[in-house]
């Protein structure tokens, strides 16, 4: 639960380092190279969040890869909330389908244990 808690708040920092820029008022006029810059302070606490994130999944028998299919998911969730309520944008049925079929491949990578060799 505490992996999954600071991927989410990671993925909070990060998604507004990206996309943060293409609709908020503060960023309108400004530069490309403040824009980076501002990203760059921001996804600052990205990192602060997502290496301990890995770390402790990772001590509590985590794979590697469970960790990454976890956080992509966590990006996608958080992605379509900050395009809804921050871009305007809506979910359309296409977009919905991927999603859920990476929800698929989430249980296969969590749920799904290989046979030992």
């Amino acid at each position: 639960m505490k992996t999954f808690l600071l991927l989410l708040a990671s993925n909070l920092f990060m998604t507004f380092a990206w996309y943060g820029q293409l609709k908020l008022k503060f960023f309108e006029g400004r530069s490309l190279g403040f824009v980076i810059l501002v990203s760059w302070g921001i996804a600052f606490f990205e990192y602060l969040l997502m290496v301990p994130a890995n770390r402790i999944g990772y001590a509590n028998g985590m794979t590697g890869y469970q960790l990454k299919v976890m956080q992509e998911v966590i990006t996608l969730g958080v992605f379509v909330a900050f395009a809804w309520l921050v871009l305007g944008e809506k979910l359309t049925w296409n977009y919905a389908v991927s999603f859920l079929l990476i929800l698929g491949a989430v249980y296969f990578a969590v749920g799904v244990k290989p046979a030992a060799p």
